[in-house]
């Protein structure tokens, strides 16, 4: 008998816990990271700038690298400081977005960049595979400086079985 009420017990703390934990949707993103002070190298096919409003537009195999952050889409707004410093205030990648980093990759629709905080927001049946696992989402805010993340939007998670992550 004394069995039985630890049983019952310790289902009990475990049952109380999960909710608690399934609301936990922060994520560790240790390879999608960004070194803040470090430029920012955009290459495309083709540019359109407009100094009066403070943006240029890229497009065609779109590539923005900054350390070791590299985000590629067909399509690139970037946003410049009103001050006329030149400072680099927003990235809006849209058309499908890749971001890559070390041993991590997300993908979305729709991202956008802010160099300041070193954060991107990805929109749109976001992936995110770091290994063998994938996690998805309809939007990841990811802080690159930090490694960290947030999912949201009925997120699901695919976790390998351990037979299947030793064989990578």
């Amino acid at each position: 008998m004394p069995h039985t009420h630890l049983l019952a017990l310790g289902l009990a703390v475990l049952l109380a816990a999960a909710p608690a934990a399934a609301q936990t949707t922060e994520i560790s993103l240790g390879g999608l990271r960004t070194d803040p002070d470090a430029p920012v190298q955009i290459t495309a096919d083709r540019l359109e700038a407009d100094q009066d409003s403070g943006t240029a537009v890229f497009t065609g195999d779109v590539v923005v690298i900054q350390g070791q952050m590299v985000m590629a889409a067909p399509r690139v707004e970037v946003f410049y400081a009103a001050d006329g410093s030149g400072t680099l205030e927003r990235v809006h990648a849209t058309g499908g977005v890749t971001l890559t980093s070390d041993a991590e990759a997300a993908e979305g629709e729709d991202a956008v960049y802010t160099p300041a905080d070193t954060t991107v927001v990805m929109t749109g049946d976001v992936l995110l595979t770091q290994g063998t696992t994938t996690l998805a989402g309809q939007m990841l805010t990811a802080d690159l400086s930090q490694g960290t993340g947030v999912m949201e939007g009925r997120v699901s998670m695919l976790i390998p079985a351990e037979a299947e992550a030793g064989q990578d």
